[in-house]
């Protein structure tokens, strides 16, 4: 089947992207922040540990760390702390994931609309969608923006009303497990990228090495066959 007619026959009413570790590899970033801020108030930390946050809500994994750390630091604080320095690393570069920025100028072209899904904050979000062509992303949902994170479907179907797309007919990029779980139970199909933490696939969950091996009719066949209005 050629792209056009996958396309035609099976066209998601979006895409909905995660960020961290799927569109950008700002995981070791993040990691490296954990470790400098575990550090400075007189804690200890590890790459374990820092595994076991990826895709959480900032919030959540400012308690995990305060108690796995073994830091006398205020939730609020660490959260702070890491997203500036997260922040400041972004402003020297966008460490963009191979297949990334490709995959989105194909959906641009075919005029499937996409949204940025991320439990980072606006702040972090913004030197990304900046360094984009305009109108890369219809939307965007930052981790401020929601009462319920990651891997409640809240995220996910608040992305999907500001499309104004069915929750059904959207295809999800996701890296970690509570993103997919997110996505999941939001009702999508989730594609998912191999990156910090191993996933498996399953009911409703292709996954694969890389975007670099995925192009928009690979998004279109995610969905249950064709889709007719």
């Amino acid at each position: 089947m050629s792209g056009m007619t996958a396309i035609a026959s099976r066209r998601p009413a979006a895409v909905l992207w995660d960020m961290d570790g799927t569109l950008i590899d700002t995981e070791p970033y993040w990691v490296a922040a954990e470790h400098r801020l575990a550090r400075a108030h007189g804690g200890t930390w590890s790459d374990e540990h820092a595994n076991a946050l990826v895709g959480n809500p900032l919030e959540v994994s400012a308690l995990y760390i305060r108690e796995h750390a073994g830091i006398d630091v205020p939730a609020g604080q660490i959260v702070r702390e890491l997203v500036r320095d997260v922040t400041d690393r972004l402003g020297e570069k966008v460490p963009w994931l191979p297949g990334a920025r490709e995959l989105l100028e194909r959906l641009q072209l075919a005029r499937i609309p996409c949204a940025l899904v991320t439990m980072s904050y606006r702040s972090l979000t913004g030197p990304v969608v900046d360094r984009l062509p305009e109108g890369a992303f219809a939307a965007v949902v930052s981790g401020e923006e929601v009462e319920h994170g990651k891997p409640h479907p809240e995220p996910y179907l608040t992305a999907a009303a500001r499309l104004g797309a069915d929750p059904s007919r959207c295809v999800a990029i996701e890296d970690s497990l509570p993103g997919t779980a997110s996505a999941r139970a939001a009702g999508m199909p989730v594609l998912g990228v191999q990156n910090t933490v191993p996933l498996s696939p399953g009911p409703g969950l292709r996954v694969v090495g890389s975007l670099k091996e995925i192009d928009v009719e690979d998004l279109c066949a995610l969905l249950p066959g064709p889709h007719h209005t």
